[in-house]
């Protein structure tokens, strides 16, 4: 593991370079709104995708590199991703690109992609794309997606309060490059209950594999 930093807006920002000797493909990580690029499910989604031969970017979005708690503006947030993704591509110019991120960073980064494409990157891997807030079903967050030219890749689980099923499936659908992968049994934050027979571990081996084998066929 590798602590690097680099510059966004003017700020310096911390990140985390994971990769593997077999590296065939590098996944510019972002983090969700709560919890930085160091929190323990983030730390065992780059190890997991790093036994499948998949490195990781992971960084901080300028709030969470302050300390406060209330998310930066979109424009801020965009700015950063695109420092990230550029940052990713400077210290490992020989591995294939794809960006995205666990939930918040996920949405981020497509909204970065709408604005301008993002340098690079052959695809977007999202872990629990936030369709909605919890209880508030609407597909008002997925306005954009429809504009983006890349391959979409939406890893979801059938316990998700953030994306309904039913409105996620059907607007994945309509978009001609993007692939739903559902992960049953597994909630936004992809734990599963031990009644199902799996564990978290089981999920995480699950990710890691969609992401390779999607990575791998752009």
């Amino acid at each position: 593991m590798h602590e690097l930093s680099f510059t966004a807006g003017g700020e310096k920002l911390d990140a985390l370079l994971l990769r593997p000797a077999s590296a065939r493909l590098l996944y510019v990580l972002a983090h969700g709104a709560g919890a930085g690029m160091r929190h323990s499910w983030l730390q065992q989604m780059a190890e997991a995708l790093s036994e499948h031969g998949v490195a990781t970017f992971r960084y901080q979005f300028p709030y969470m590199q302050a300390g406060r708690r209330r998310v930066d503006p979109p424009a801020v947030v965009h700015t950063a991703v695109r420092a990230a993704v550029a940052a990713a591509h400077e210290f490992e110019p020989d591995l294939p690109l794809v960006a995205g991120g666990k939930s918040f960073g996920g949405r981020m980064t497509t909204q970065a992609q709408v604005e301008a494409p993002l340098a690079h990157v052959r695809g977007i891997a999202l872990l629990g794309f936030p369709l909605h807030p919890a209880r508030m079903p609407s597909a008002v967050r997925a306005d954009h997606l429809p504009r983006i030219q890349l391959p979409l890749l939406f890893l979801q689980g059938t316990r998700d309060e953030l994306a309904r099923l039913s409105l996620l499936r059907p607007l994945v659908e309509k978009l001609p490059r993007a692939h739903l992968r559902v992960i049953e049994g597994a909630d936004h934050g992809f734990h599963v209950l031990k009644r199902s027979g799996r564990t978290d571990a089981d999920v995480l081996r699950e990710l890691a594999i969609a992401v390779t084998e999607w990575g791998g066929a752009l």
